[in-house]
């Protein structure tokens, strides 16, 4: 049985066509996954009156445990977080002492989710501090049943396009077996 010159043609720019498709399809997957930031506490460029017990960076992705770093700063450049940074799915919070200065506290982050995309930046917020500062009192907090999982996006994404790929394939197949047993 012998392919003709026109047909060979054809099944090579098939080809080249489902090759380009799922070369696509592996190169926008990841960058559809990119972490991105969702919401900060306290917001940024916020001014608050009220010191801050802790602040957290919420991104799009869940965070892994390690190798993350969030600092704090005050307006004299010195820090003023405790140093111990929480991760909680998606969120990073860190503690802070007890601010004492009025002015603008920079927070500088680089997180790291489990798609190995950092989620990197700083913002910053105002501090208006009162004439007498206080050292609050700690309150108990109940904790919260865990989250569930939702997928993100760019997973959603990538399976859709594979079933499409998958369903293209299929239809150029079936077209292909049909001409085969028309030829015999």
């Amino acid at each position: 049985m012998r392919i003709r010159v026109a047909e060979m043609g054809r099944i090579m720019k098939i080809k080249r066509i489902f090759s380009i498709a799922i070369i696509t399809l592996f190169i926008a997957a990841p960058a559809a996954n990119a972490n991105s930031l969702i919401a900060t506490n306290p917001l940024s460029g916020a001014t608050v009156t009220v010191a801050p017990s802790a602040v957290s960076v919420t991104g799009q992705v869940v965070l892994i445990d390690g190798g993350n770093s969030m600092e704090v700063t005050d307006p004299q450049g010195k820090r003023v977080d405790d140093g111990v940074l929480a991760i909680d799915g998606a969120s990073a919070v860190i503690g802070l002492k007890t601010l004492k200065v009025a002015g603008v506290y920079t927070v500088t982050y680089s997180l790291f989710a489990e798609n190995d995309v950092p989620l990197e930046g700083s913002f910053r917020f105002t501090f208006a501090a009162p004439n007498v500062i206080s050292t609050p009192e700690p309150t108990p907090v109940e904790s919260t049943s865990p989250k569930t999982e939702v997928s993100n996006w760019g997973t959603n994404a990538f399976v859709i396009g594979m079933l499409v790929v998958a369903l293209f394939v299929l239809v150029l197949l079936s077209l292909y077996a049909r001409k085969l047993f028309r030829e015999r």
